[in-house]
Formats: C-alpha cells, structure tokens, sequence
C-alpha cells in the first residue's frame, strides 16, 4: 500500500465520480444510478435521495475534473477551496470496523461536501506525497476518463472502461494486416 488505507479508495471513487460524466455518456442519470455508485464504492452516512442531491454530485465531478488537468499548484488551490467550502475540521474516526483514520466532516454531512472532503483528503495525500503523476488521462485516443495509476511501477495507461483491451485488438489487428501479403 502506497497510502493510508482509505486515501486509495477515495482516489479510486474520485476518479470514478468524475468518469460517470465523461464522453461515454451520463452514468449517473438518476437518483437510483447515484444510489448503485454509491453502493459500490462503499459509501456510507447521510443520503437524501433527491433530485437537488444528485446535481450537486453532478457538480462535484466537474470540479474534481479540472483536478487532472492541473498543476500542482491549481490541484492545490482546488483541494483548499474544497476544505474550505466544507468547513472541513479533520479528526480521528474509527467505524465500520475500520482503524483510525481521518473524517473532515460529520458523517451525517450532505453527500456532496462528504465525497468533496474525502477526495479533497485524498489529493492533499498525494500533494504531500508528490505523486500527482499517479493522476492519469486514458491513453486510449476516443477516451477522456481519467484514472489513478497505483500500480507500483507506475505503468497504467488505460481507464476501466475496457480501452486497454480495444488498444489491444487494434495494434494485433495492425501487426496482422501488416503481415498479409
């Protein structure tokens, strides 16, 4: 493990919020697709179900968007305007059966401000850290999602949306066709 134990989890679910509104399409259309993003990247706490929930989420990725596409010092300046705007206190929680770790906010905070703080958490990890290079494009020319590469020897060049594969089949698919006579 390259981090604490939820700051890879929240970098994963950041990168996922902000993939569910790129150029393949709106993934969280509904109420109901937020509640199954939620359910599979472990969110707990406070969640209203509602319309004025979901835009705001809706909200979220476009901030957390620019954050791949910046430097240093913007990642830095976005990540302080998150905390700021959440009026984030950082303090040692333990729930769930998990250690101790780091909650800026309340669990019974809005949805939106607790998944801003848990990226916002997260990227200053990587900041401090200097590994900022883990924050990814797809290499994949049709694809604009954005990835975190924690593999340990930092190669990952390709989303989750299966652009790796069709990278693939499209270069064996080249080799083939230069070979025919």
């Amino acid at each position: 493990m390259l981090f604490a134990h939820d700051t890879e989890p929240a970098l994963i679910a950041a990168a996922a919020l902000v993939n569910t509104g790129g150029s393949h399409g709106e993934a969280l259309p509904d109420v109901a697709a937020l509640d199954a993003f939620l359910a599979t990247h472990g969110w707990t706490g406070r969640h209203e179900r509602t319309e004025a929930e979901l835009r705001a989420v809706r909200d979220l990725r476009l901030r957390l968007r620019r954050i791949w596409y910046a430097d240093t010092d913007e990642v830095v300046t976005t990540v302080n305007a998150l905390l700021r705007d959440a009026g984030a206190l950082p303090q040692l929680i333990r729930h769930d059966d998990e250690p101790y770790h780091l909650h800026a906010v309340p669990r019974d905070a809005p949805l939106p401000t607790r998944m801003a703080v848990e990226a916002a958490m997260a990227l200053a990890d990587l900041v401090r850290g200097d590994e900022l290079s883990r924050l990814r494009v797809c290499d994949h020319p049709d694809c604009d999602n954005v990835l975190v590469d924690l593999s340990k020897n930092r190669s990952r060049r390709y989303c989750d949306a299966g652009c790796g594969n069709r990278a693939a089949v499209t270069a064996y698919r080249a080799r083939r066709a230069a070979t025919r006579p």
